[in-house]
């Protein structure tokens, strides 16, 4: 019997959306003014979702503590109130677009949940849009 949890939090970050392969003028076509060169922020809502089996000891398919902790640790403490472009590892060299971070946040989250358990994250930039990685 499989049953889905999910945890939510929060995170402020500002980025620049630019790939320094084109010049100025096609950065600015493509990316309009997320190509701020003073960059820009957003309020992210992260859903995290894990899918897996309940565990018939603790009645849990995993414990909401630990998920909430993995969630700070991966993605709260280096990601808020940060530039992504300039503070982060992850994006020193990877244009951090939505579809870009959420896959980013599956890959750290990832690394530190079984993999018996299913991952989804979703990823809300705005109220109006959001992107999903699964894996």
């Amino acid at each position: 019997m499989k049953v889905s949890v999910f945890r939510t939090a929060h995170f402020n970050a500002a980025h620049r959306l630019h790939n320094p392969a084109w010049d100025e003028l096609k950065n600015k076509q493509v990316f309009g003014a997320c190509n701020n060169p003073n960059y820009h922020g957003h309020n992210y809502e992260l859903e995290v979702k894990v899918n897996g089996l309940i565990d018939p000891e603790t009645g849990y398919v995993i414990d909401m503590k630990e998920l909430k902790t993995l969630i700070e640790q991966e993605v709260i403490e280096p990601f808020d109130h940060k530039n992504l472009n300039l503070d982060t590892t992850e994006f020193a060299h990877l244009n951090p677009t939505a579809e870009n971070i959420v896959v980013v946040i599956w890959q750290k989250l990832r690394r530190r949940i079984k993999p018996d358990f299913d991952l989804q994250v979703r990823l809300y930039e705005t109220p109006r849009n959001y992107v999903e990685f699964a894996g």
